[in-house]
């Protein structure tokens, strides 16, 4: 069976809050947290402290441009035209 992983097309983005004392801890908890949801490395897209915590949004790339896709029929998988 398919994952749904495996139809993503281009990124996995993620938007959150986190509690932290400065941007650094803030940029320390979103590339951790990128980690431990087992995405591996992250890119920090955007992040804005104010004063309690970081307003952040990850990227994941899981289909970077002009790699494979995944979801391609390719003449590997049989699948090809």
């Amino acid at each position: 069976m398919n994952k749904a992983l495996d139809r993503v097309v281009d990124t996995v983005d993620i938007e959150t809050y986190l509690l932290c004392k400065d941007e650094s801890e803030g940029k320390r908890l979103a590339l951790q947290l990128g980690e431990e949801l087992n995405l591996g490395t992250v890119d920090i897209m955007f992040q804005e402290f104010d004063g309690y915590g970081v307003r952040v949004r990850l990227r994941k790339y899981i289909h970077k441009p002009g790699k494979p896709y995944g979801w391609l029929p390719t003449e590997d998988n049989g699948n090809s035209k």
